[in-house]
């Protein structure tokens, strides 16, 4: 992470500018301390476990395919032998290259294509900036190391751009395939599922590719904090709109901004009043029909980038699928886990105090609302009403669940428990197998989503324990616990 003390020389540097400190670039640079390894260490990791992620999905996802189409050739050369043979010509082959191509790829040649990921440039800018200023460094370590950032960011940039290239030729493939499907409906019912499954996995590896990019494109707080800081510099400012991607896109000419560069052009007065000319032709209601024309414009520009979101168009992955997508099926096991918390309190009986079950709970999100998971819980008792009440250690439960949506926001619910029941003193007690009860549950489990930066769900569920008329003695037939998820 950065850390404002050393930020290659940036904040110290705006620091002086801000100050109106007269002392030149180089003699402020000097005072500046030496640019922190232990960031450009994480970037690193960062940029290396990102390649090896993308470049295995890739190489996989190209394999599955190979499969797929190697399958359907082998079941289509049954019926139309030259039909299949041109069909599949060369594919397994182009397969092979793209995967080559995504292994050995360093980024060296070729750019990056696709969507503009602003962070990854300005990253990359800045490593630029530094190897070429190396006044701000304090050694040539740390400028070894800049320059090892700078060839790591090229190889992510190269893979980017191979996964690109291989969503482009994958999506063909989908294309021709379908195209002859379509002239040859006697094949259909041959290759029509293979063809659904191909489907499938091309949407997938889109919204993979899809999620690795913006997971790369949204830098933590320090970091964000440290590129604000270094665009403050107008020196890399500069550098920015001359070697950036952006800046290499548009061609900004080199004068910008200066008098010789805005000589000729109209200037803001100018064409304000060329604007109130063409409103006082139009009559008393033309500011009015402007503004109207303006304001219905803007709503149909809103409609249509809300229609492009919701196709991913904006992110360069339009593909629509033909089937209900599962949108964990793309994240990460570490992504797809739920951590909660649950509690529930039974009624005071003869032989229990009033007790409270307090729970924790992993779940790995199966689907959308789909939910398996593991759980443990602590029973505590608030003792026998409110003239005695004494804190004691009631039991603890182990618990496993399954959570399957059914309609909206309500889910049919099933788990299966053991619970200790007993009141204990030390843990060593825990250990007297004899104590241990199971509970089966079945029941509804009702959703609420939350707007909340902790909590991300409630959960309200209704079950009904139907092996507690086998305990000794008989617990709560129902139970209703309540849980948060986050």
């Amino acid at each position: 992470m950065f850390k404002i003390p050393a930020l290659c020389g940036a904040a110290l540097l705006c620091f002086a500018l801000s100050k109106g400190d007269a002392q030149s670039v180089d003699s402020a640079a000097s005072r500046v301390s030496q640019f922190p390894s232990r960031l450009l260490g994480r970037i690193q990791r960062k940029i290396s476990n990102l390649n090896t992620q993308l470049s295995s999905q890739t190489q996989r996802y190209l394999r599955m395919m190979a499969r797929q189409e190697g399958q359907m050739q082998q079941k289509l050369a049954g019926v139309d032998s030259a039909g299949a043979k041109q069909l599949f010509a060369g594919s397994a082959q182009q397969y092979a290259a793209l995967s080559h191509r995504v292994q050995s790829d360093s980024g060296k040649a070729g750019g990056y294509s696709g969507v503009y990921p602003p962070y990854l440039d300005s990253l990359q800018g800045s490593m630029k900036y530094l190897q070429q200023n190396p006044q701000l460094l304090s050694s040539q370590g740390q400028l070894a190391e800049v320059a090892r950032t700078n060839s790591s960011l090229q190889a992510l940039q190269g893979k980017m751009g191979d996964a690109d290239a291989v969503k482009a030729y994958i999506q063909q493939r989908k294309q021709q395939i379908g195209q002859y499907l379509a002239q040859h409906g006697n094949v259909q019912g041959l290759l029509g599922s293979r063809y659904a499954g191909m489907n499938k996995e091309v949407y997938y590896y889109s919204q993979t590719l899809r999620q690795y990019k913006e997971m790369w494109n949204n830098p933590d707080a320090m970091e964000q904090q440290a590129l604000s800081l270094m665009n403050k510099l107008p020196a890399f400012q500069t550098f920015m709109k001359n070697n950036s991607m952006l800046g290499n896109l548009f061609n900004v000419p080199g004068g910008y901004g200066t008098a010789q560069g805005v000589a000729g052009l109209q200037t803001r007065s100018q064409v304000s009043g060329m604007i109130q000319g063409q409103l006082s032709a139009a009559g008393p209601g033309g500011a009015t029909a402007l503004q109207s024309n303006l304001s219905t414009a803007e709503s149909s520009l809103d409609n249509y980038k809300s229609k492009l979101s919701a196709l991913g168009a904006g992110n360069g992955d339009g593909d629509m699928p033909d089937f209900k997508p599962n949108d964990q099926k793309t994240k990460t096991f570490w992504k797809r886990l739920e951590y909660g918390a649950n509690f529930q309190t039974e009624h005071t009986d003869y032989y229990y105090p009033t007790v409270t079950d307090f729970g924790a709970s992993l779940a790995y999100k199966l689907g959308h609302d789909n939910l398996l998971g593991i759980g443990a819980s602590y029973k505590l008792g608030w003792g026998n009403g409110i003239q005695h009440i004494a804190f004691s250690s009631q039991g603890v439960g182990l618990r496993s669940f399954v959570q399957i949506r059914i309609k909206g926001s309500f889910s049919a619910t099933g788990g299966f428990e053991y619970n200790y029941t007993t009141p204990f003193a030390n843990y060593q007690q825990l250990k007297q197998l004899q104590y241990w009860t199971k509970s089966g549950l079945i029941g509804v489990t009702k959703t609420v989503s939350m707007k909340n930066r902790v909590f991300k769900k409630t959960t309200l569920s209704l079950l009904w324990d139907f092996l507690s008329y086998e305990q000794v003695p008989q617990t709560e037939p129902f139970v209703f616990r309540i849980g948060y998820s986050f």
